[in-house]
């Protein structure tokens, strides 16, 4: 939107004496200190830290529309006393209005606000260059194999990027990890050609997205490849994923706003909105590409969710066969069901809760899991199956099989159950391999599969921290290049695997073996 008093609230000049140095995404709040989500208010320059950290900017809004009353009283109409406080992000330079409470995209007839933000762009350029040339300096003088920087006496990962939390978006941002190190699926989107979704007066030019702004051409494909494009590059420690975010309160209205998510939801309406504008044509741009592939493929191999096969499909599709027996005549009825992603429940034996002087019960492992999906279930009175032969609804059995592996396979551990008035979470530990997940006992035909192709290797893990859905906060632990990095939102450290297999996993991202040496043929 427009703020109409832009002019009024933008006093600061970009040269002013009253800036702090150094790089302006690292300023801290002046009144906690926190130097996550800073703000710098356009009026006095003065930096607070936002509304989902400790929300000092708005409340140093709310104190200037209340200033310290003057001996000399003189009434003013409300317009006059209200304050129209502006202030930029120092991470991605976007201005918002606290009087509006809005995201404002004008600027004043001097162009103050443009200037500005260039000041701030140049002050983290430098601030970046400065960066970048202290640890080449270091590198030159440690080992050649050390993959640690030692920085304010912590260790950060180098080349690893962190994604700026947006708001309660580890959800998402724990996903967008997992993904970007999942390599043959990273790989297909990091080469795809760029897309210039605008054009005229605005090519080339970042765009500052409002909520009141309207629909515009967007490409979820395009800003997923730009966000893991940014991803592993060192050339910055964090990245703030402002525009992809935006496509997803576009296009999946269920993700607007800034309340905490279910990192699983969003991980399946990510990847189905991902395959359906790729059988789109990636707004037109990729159709002979993704013809070509499909043409290439065997039909046997293809696992087809929602019309042709994708890139989405091609490495997380998998098949399962339902078999359901009616227990009155006999009848077996038997469908096959394409999979992106299977869902697991916790075995009820695993979900107790031991006091302190219980000793402590089995553990529940990932094959139990496993198994409990797969295992002959009879089904309950809400459940009763359609025999055709009997001609009405009869008590019947289910069980499923596994008639085709995916090349990665995605195992989603549900931790949440609803109750008769909220959502329970199951904090049971699972214990789970990070080698050699084998998956032969599950196979529908295992004698026509060979040794390798049944094996699995973890590349990534979710964990939610926290006792409800709604609540609490995602990181992700991955492998890459053959160390285990933790994923904080913008914080990114190597980590032990002693310290992953002791996770309480939400999702597991497993590789098989052969999808290793076969990456070059997607």
């Amino acid at each position: 939107m427009e703020c109409p008093h832009l002019g009024s609230s933008v006093c600061l000049a970009p040269d002013s004496p009253s800036f702090p140095g150094g790089s302006p995404s690292s300023w801290c709040c002046t009144v906690c200190r926190s130097n996550k989500s800073p703000w710098v208010c356009l009026t006095c320059s003065s930096v607070h830290c936002g509304r989902y950290v400790n929300g000092h900017a708005k409340k140093h809004y709310e104190d200037a529309q209340n200033p310290a009353p003057s001996p000399k009283k003189v009434d003013r109409p409300e317009k006059d006393r209200l304050q129209h406080t502006v202030c930029m992000d120092c991470s991605s330079y976007s201005t918002f209005c606290y009087r509006c409470d809005d995201f404002v995209v004008n600027d004043t007839k001097l162009g103050s606000v443009q200037k500005v933000r260039e000041h701030l762009q140049n002050l983290e350029n430098s601030a970046f260059a400065a960066d970048r040339l202290r640890k080449r300096k270091l590198l030159e003088n440690s080992s050649v194999n050390s993959k640690l920087l030692k920085v304010n006496g912590s260790g950060a990962a180098l080349c690893a990027t962190g994604l700026r939390n947006l708001g309660n978006t580890c959800f998402m941002n724990a996903i967008l990890q997992s993904l970007s190190n999942i390599q043959q699926f990273c790989c297909y989107f990091k080469e795809l050609p760029a897309v210039e979704l605008r054009n005229g007066k605005t090519a080339g030019r970042r765009t500052y997205h409002t909520r009141s702004q309207g629909e515009v051409n967007v490409s979820l494909v395009e800003e997923f490849r730009k966000t893991l494009c940014a991803l592993w590059q060192g050339s910055q420690t964090a990245f703030s994923p402002e525009s992809l975010f935006y496509v997803v309160w576009k296009i999946m209205p269920s993700f607007r706003g800034y309340q905490q998510q279910d990192a699983h939801e969003f991980m399946r309406y990510l990847l189905d909105h991902l395959h359906l504008e790729l059988q789109g044509g990636y707004n037109g741009v990729l159709r002979s590409i993704i013809s070509q592939e499909n043409s290439s493929r065997s039909s046997s191999k293809k696992c087809c969710i929602n019309g042709a096969s994708t890139v989405v499909t091609s490495i997380f599709g998998g098949i399962l066969q339902n078999e359901v027996n009616c227990l009155i005549c006999g009848t077996e009825s038997r469908k096959f069901d394409p999979f992106l992603d299977l869902s697991l429940d916790i075995p009820s034996q695993f979900r107790i809760r031991r006091t302190k002087n219980q000793e402590n019960g089995p553990t529940c492992t990932l094959q139990d899991c496993l198994q409990s999906f797969t295992d002959l279930e009879e089904l309950d009175e809400t459940e009763l199956y359609m025999c055709h032969k009997c001609k009405k609804k009869q008590k019947s059995t289910k069980k499923f099989w596994i008639q085709k592996l995916p090349k990665v396979l995605c195992l989603h551990l549900k931790r949440f159950h609803w109750t008769a008035y909220l959502r329970n979470k199951v904090d049971t530990y699972v214990e789970f391999p990070l080698r050699d997940l084998d998956l032969k006992c599950f196979l529908l035909e295992p004698e026509n599969s060979g040794p390798e192709t049944c094996l699995y290797d973890l590349v990534a893990v979710v964990v939610h921290h926290g006792s409800g859905v709604g609540s609490g906060h995602y990181t992700a632990y991955a492998t890459h290049e053959g160390r285990w990095f933790h994923f904080n939102d913008s914080t990114v450290t190597l980590t032990e695997e002693e310290t992953v297999v002791k996770a309480k996993a939400y999702i597991l991202f497993y590789v098989e073996h052969q999808a290793k040496s076969a990456m070059d043929k997607l």
